[in-house]
C-alpha cells in the first residue's frame, strides 16, 4: 500500500470553520418561523410545571438599544435553560404604549405637516405610531434569537390591557387609596405635565446664588428681645439665601428652626439676623464692613414677627419649622408653597394658600410685577436680581454649581409646581405594611435590592398618578365641581366603563357623555375627569394573570421571576408591588427579582446619543452576528454596569471561534458514526474515553447549577475552559492518533467516537441558551440522533456516567497525568524554541519521579507515549535523574529529560521507529501501522 493517506480515518465535515453568522442566522430565523418553533416547544411542555418570567414592558418608542438587547437576551437565556430543565416556560413579550414621549413624536409630525387635528384624530395617530414602533422593535428582538409568543404580545394599548389598568384603578378607589390633592409635584415645563419621581434625573448645573434682605416691619419690639441696652437700629433685616430667585414672587413666609440660636449683628446702616453659626461665615466674607454682635435669641422667639417682601407690596410672616437645617444658607429659609414640598406643608399647616403664579409652560402670569408679566421663569432670574439690586436688597451674589432635577426625556431643568393631582396614598399605614411584607418575602438578586426597596418604600411620597395629556388610559371618574369629591356611585360607574373599554378601548371614555351615566340632576353638579394615568400605573398593572390568560394559571400564582435594569427599583418593581398590594394583598406579584446594570463604554461612561458613544445592536448583528452579541451578554457580570467596545467584541469573537472550532473537530470525527450501530457501552470503552465522559458529567452538573443561579458569565467560563483545556489541550490532542490511525471499525476508534458523540450531545445543550443559532446549526450535524428536530425541544443530556471503581485509573490518577503532561509540554516547547526538535513526535522523553508517581504513571503501561504525544516515553526513579535537567516547581519529585529520538519517521502516523526485523526494513511505516492496515489492528485499554 503506497498511498497510506487513504488508509487514515481523516476527519470530514461540512460544518464550516467560519461561523458566517450574518448569512446563516436569517435563514435559521426563517426556519423557526416557518415551522412555528415556539408553539412546538409549548405543545411539547404543556403538561410540565410552569416557570413564568414576566416581561417588564419596554417603551414602544424608537429603535432598540443595547440595554434592550441585554435585557431580552438575558431573559431568553433563562427561558431556554428552564426548558432544558423540563419546565413549561411560555414567554409573552410586553410593551408600554402610552405616555408623553409618544405624544411628542406625533406632535412633531403634525407640526411639520402644519396640520391642526382633533384630540380623537391625535389619539389615532398615536396608536398608529405605536403600532409601527412595536412592529420595528419586534423585528429587531426576533433577530436576536428571542423565542417568544410574538403573536400574543401584551400591549398596554390593547382594549383588554386598558381594561386591566381600569381594574387596578377600581381597586385603588374601592380601598380608599386614591385621593385628589394639591401639593407641589415634579413638573416639566417642556412636557407641560406632571412627572413621576422615576422620570427625574439629576445633573450638575450652574445657578445664581443670592443672599436677600427681608425687612422686619415692627423691628423695635424684636430688638428688645436681643438686648435690653438702648441701641439705636433704624432697620433690621432677616438674611435669606436662595439659588432660585424666580421663586421669590411666590414667597409667602420665612421659616426658622425653633431650636437654633439666631444672632443680631449691626453696622452703621442696619441690623442683620442670621443663625449663630452662619454669622461666623458671614463676618469672614464681609471683613471690609464692620459688624457688631448685638445679642442672641432662640428661633422660637422670632415667631409672629412680620417681614416685608423684598420687592413686592405685601407682608409675610415668620414661621417655625424643623426642616430648616444648617447645611447651606443662613438658617432662614424663604417659603414658596407653589414650588416646594416642605414649603407647601408648612403653609398648609398655617392656613396659607398657594398663589399659582406660574403656568404649565413656565411663564409668569400677569399682574405680578410689570417687569415679570408673561416672562419665562428661567429668564426671570436676571430681572429679579436687577430689581433686588435696585432695591438694595442683595448683600451677596455668586454663581454656584450644584445638582438639579431634570426631565429624563428632555434633560432639561424641571420645577416643583403645586397643582391639583390624583395621588395614591402610599403612606397609608396598612398599605405600607403590605408593601414591606411583600419586599421581605421576595428573593432579591443582588441581595442589596431588598434594602433598597425597603428604603424607597419608606421615604417615597404619595404617588402622583395623574397626567394632563391625551394619550393614555383615562382616570374615568366624575367629581363634584364644588367639593372635588368623587361621585358616591363611582365604583358602580367604573364597572360599566370597564365593560365599555374592554369592548371598545379607551375611546369609549372620551366619547362618553355625562348624560350616558349621570341622571339629569347630577349633570351640572359633576364634571368629567380628563386626566390620564401615569404610564408606570399601567406597567405596574401588568401581571401574570393579565398577560398569561390563555394558560389558565391559578388565581394566586406568582411570577417566578422579574428581570429588569436597576433603574426599575423606583420604576416597574415598585409600581408592580404597590398595585399588587392593593389588588391582591395575599401574595407578592413575584417570587424573585433580578436587576442588571447599564451599558457603558470602555471609559465607563453611560451610553448616550448626545455623547455619541452608542453602539447599535443592529450594527453588531450585521457585522458580527447575533450569537456574538448573545455571547457578550452571557459573558458579562450583568449585576454591575456592563462594558462594551470594539475590542471587547473582538475578544468575544475569538472566544466564539475557539468554541466553534472545538465543535467542528467533534463533528468532523463522527462522519461515519451511526449511534444505533457503532455505540460502545461505557464499560467496554477505553479508560481515557470513560474519563472524558466523567469530566463531562461533572462539568454539566456545575453548568446546570450555574444556569439555575443565573450566573451565565460563569457558565461561559466553564464552557470555554472545557473547550480549550479539557478537550483541545488534552483529550482531543491525545485521541487524534487513535481516531486517525486505528482500524475504522475497531472498538478503540468507536469508543472514542462514542465519547465524542456523548460529549457533543451534552455540549450542544450547554451552549443552546446562549449560542442559540450555532446550537441549532450543530444540531443538524449530529449523526442519527433519534431525537427531536430542534435542540430547543430537548432537555439536558442525562446519559452521562461517572468513572467506575473497576477502572484501573481513578480521577486522581488522571489529574496527576494532566499535571505531568503540562510540565512535559513546557519542556517540549523549550526544546522547539531551541530547535532541538521540530515537534513532539521527534522527542524521546524520560521523566524521573518518586515511587508513588511511578506506580500511577506505569498503570498506562506501553500506552504512556500516546498521552505525551511522543514517539518514546520512559519513566525512571527520581534519584537516578541527572543534575542539570528540568525540575518541576509545581510537582514534587519530578524531573524531565528530553533528547531527539533516533529512527525513521513513519509516513502514516508520523511516529519515529526502528526496524525490528529484516522483513520490515524496506517499509516506510511502523509495525503499529502495518498491524492497523494489514492485520487485526492494535489494541488499547487506556489511551
Amino acid at each position: 500500500m503506497s498511498n497510506y493517506k487513504n488508509s487514515l480515518n481523516l476527519p470530514k465535515t461540512n460544518f464550516s470553520m467560519k461561523g458566517s453568522l450574518t448569512q446563516k442566522e436569517p435563514v435559521i430565523l426563517e426556519k423557526w418561523k416557518k415551522n412555528n418553533l415556539y408553539e412546538k416547544i409549548q405543545k411539547k411542555n404543556k403538561d410540565k410545571p410552569y416557570f413564568i418570567l414576566l416581561d417588564g414592558p419596554p417603551y414602544a418608542n424608537g429603535n432598540i438599544h443595547l440595554g434592550h438587547a441585554l435585557n431580552k437576551i438575558l431573559k431568553d437565556i433563562i427561558i431556554k435553560s428552564k426548558n432544558l430543565s423540563g419546565l413549561n416556560t411560555p414567554f409573552i413579550p410586553t410593551w408600554d404604549c402610552h405616555g408623553l414621549p409618544i405624544e411628542q413624536k406625533v406632535e412633531e409630525k403634525i407640526k411639520k405637516n402644519k396640520k391642526i387635528v382633533s384630540k380623537k384624530i391625535f389619539r389615532l395617530l398615536c396608536k398608529k405610531y405605536v403600532d409601527d414602533q412595536i412592529k420595528n422593535q419586534k423585528k429587531d428582538f426576533i433577530s436576536l434569537g428571542i423565542l417568544a409568543d410574538w403573536e400574543n404580545s401584551y400591549i398596554t394599548m390593547n382594549k383588554k390591557s386598558e381594561a386591566n389598568t381600569i381594574t387596578s384603578l377600581y381597586a385603588m378607589i374601592k380601598k380608599k387609596y386614591l385621593y385628589k390633592g394639591l401639593r407641589p409635584i415634579f413638573w416639566c415645563i417642556k412636557c407641560n405635565s406632571a412627572l413621576a419621581d422615576t422620570e427625574v434625573e439629576y445633573f450638575d448645573k450652574q445657578s445664581d446664588s443670592i443672599t436677600i434682605l427681608f425687612k422686619i416691619i415692627n423691628h423695635k419690639k424684636l430688638l428688645e428681645k436681643f438686648t435690653k441696652k438702648n441701641i439705636l437700629i433704624e432697620k433690621i433685616y432677616l438674611s435669606v439665601w436662595t439659588t432660585t430667585p424666580w421663586t421669590l414672587p411666590s414667597n409667602q413666609a420665612l421659616a426658622v428652626n425653633p431650636k437654633f440660636e439666631y444672632q443680631l449683628i449691626k453696622n452703621k446702616k442696619y441690623g442683620l439676623i442670621l443663625e449663630k453659626n452662619s454669622v461666623i461665615n458671614f463676618l469672614n466674607n464681609n471683613k471690609h464692613i464692620k459688624y457688631k454682635i448685638v445679642g442672641t435669641i432662640q428661633g422660637i422667639e422670632l415667631k409672629k414677627n412680620i417681614c416685608k417682601h423684598p420687592f413686592l407690596n405685601f407682608s409675610i410672616p415668620i414661621l417655625l419649622s424643623d426642616h430648616v437645617t444648617l447645611e447651606t444658607g443662613t438658617g432662614i429659609v424663604h417659603i414658596a408653597p407653589d414650588h416646594g414640598y416642605e414649603d407647601y406643608l408648612i403653609c398648609k399647616k398655617n392656613n396659607i394658600k398657594i398663589k399659582n403664579l406660574v403656568n404649565g409652560l413656565g411663564f409668569f402670569k400677569t399682574k405680578i410685577h410689570p417687569l415679570l408679566d408673561e416672562i419665562h421663569i428661567f429668564k426671570s432670574n436676571k430681572i429679579i436680581i436687577d430689581i433686588l439690586k435696585k432695591e438694595k436688597k442683595i448683600i451677596s451674589y455668586e454663581k454656584i454649581k450644584h445638582s438639579y432635577p431634570c426631565c429624563w426625556r428632555h434633560k432639561t431643568e424641571i420645577i416643583f409646581r403645586t397643582t391639583p393631582q390624583w395621588f395614591i396614598n402610599i403612606n397609608n399605614n396598612k398599605l405600607q405594611k403590605i408593601i414591606k411584607k411583600f419586599i421581605q418575602k421576595t428573593e432579591w438578586n443582588p441581595s442589596w435590592g431588598k434594602n433598597r426597596m425597603l428604603s424607597l418604600s419608606s421615604v417615597r411620597p404619595d404617588w402622583c398618578i395623574s397626567r394632563q395629556r391625551n394619550w393614555g388610559v383615562p382616570i374615568c371618574i366624575f367629581i363634584d365641581k364644588k367639593t372635588g369629591n368623587m361621585h358616591p356611585k363611582t365604583l358602580y360607574f367604573m364597572k360599566k366603563i370597564h365593560s365599555l373599554i374592554k369592548k371598545n378601548g379607551i375611546e369609549s371614555w372620551w366619547k362618553l357623555k355625562k348624560e350616558d351615566i349621570l341622571n339629569a340632576q347630577e349633570i351640572n353638579q359633576y364634571s368629567k375627569v380628563y386626566d390620564v394615568l401615569d404610564v408606570w400605573f399601567e406597567s405596574g398593572s401588568v401581571n401574570i394573570h393579565s398577560v398569561y390568560k390563555k394558560y389558565h394559571l391559578s388565581k394566586n400564582q406568582q411570577a417566578d421571576l422579574y428581570l429588569e435594569g436597576s433603574d426599575q427599583y423606583r420604576g416597574w418593581f415598585m409600581s408592580s408591588l404597590i398595585i399588587a398590594s392593593v389588588r391582591n394583598n395575599k401574595s407578592t406579584p413575584f417570587k424573585k427579582i433580578i436587576s442588571h446594570g447599564f451599558i457603558v463604554d470602555k471609559q465607563g461612561n453611560k451610553m448616550s446619543k448626545s455623547v455619541g458613544n452608542i453602539i447599535s445592536p443592529n450594527f453588531i448583528i450585521k457585522k458580527f452576528g447575533s450569537d456574538i452579541l448573545r455571547l457578550w451578554v452571557a459573558s458579562t457580570n450583568y449585576s454591575k454596569n456592563v462594558n462594551i467596545s470594539s475590542n471587547i467584541l473582538k475578544q468575544i469573537s475569538e472566544k466564539y471561534r475557539k468554541i466553534r472550532n472545538t465543535v467542528r473537530f467533534l463533528i468532523s470525527n463522527l462522519y461515519d458514526f451511526q449511534p444505533d450501530i457503532n455505540f460502545i457501552k461505557i464499560d467496554n470503552m477505553i479508560e481515557l474515553d470513560q474519563w472524558i465522559i466523567d469530566e463531562t458529567y461533572k462539568k454539566q452538573k456545575k453548568i446546570i447549577n450555574l444556569y439555575d443561579k443565573y450566573n451565565f458569565h460563569k457558565v461561559v467560563y466553564l464552557i470555554t475552559k472545557f473547550c480549550t483545556i479539557t478537550l483541545s489541550a488534552f483529550y482531543l490532542d491525545i485521541v487524534k492518533d487513535r481516531l486517525y490511525t486505528l482500524k475504522k471499525n475497531s472498538i478503540e476508534r468507536r469508543s472514542c467516537q462514542t465519547a465524542i458523540y456523548i460529549v457533543l450531545q451534552s455540549f450542544v445543550r450547554w451552549i443552546a441558551p446562549i449560542l442559540s443559532f450555532t446550537a441549532d446549526e450543530i444540531w443538524d450535524f449530529i449523526p442519527n440522533k433519534n431525537n427531536k428536530k430542534y435542540i430547543f425541544m430537548e432537555e439536558w443530556f442525562m446519559k452521562l456516567s461517572t468513572l467506575s471503581k473497576k477502572n484501573i485509573l481513578s480521577s486522581e490518577d488522571w489529574n496527576l497525568i494532566i499535571q505531568i503532561k503540562n510540565e512535559v509540554n513546557k519542556v517540549l516547547e523549550h526544546s522547539r524554541e531551541k530547535k532541538i526538535i521540530k515537534n513532539s513526535l521527534e522527542a524521546f522523553i524520560t521523566i524521573y519521579v518518586d515511587k508513588n508517581i511511578q506506580t500511577k504513571i506505569n498503570k498506562l503501561k506501553s500506552e504512556k507515549k500516546f498521552i505525551f504525544l511522543t514517539s518514546k516515553f520512559s519513566v525512571k526513579e527520581y534519584l537516578l535523574a541527572p543534575p542539570k535537567i528540568f525540575k518541576s516547581t509545581t510537582i514534587k519529585n519530578l524531573k524531565i529529560k528530553i533528547k531527539k529520538i533516533e529512527g525513521i519517521k513513519c509516513t502514516r502516523c508520523w511516529h519515529y521507529f526502528i526496524h525490528t526485523n529484516n522483513n520490515t526494513k524496506n517499509h516506510t511505516i511502523c509495525d503499529r501501522c502495518i498491524n492497523n492496515t494489514q492485520n487485526i489492528g492494535e489494541k488499547r485499554k487506556f489511551v
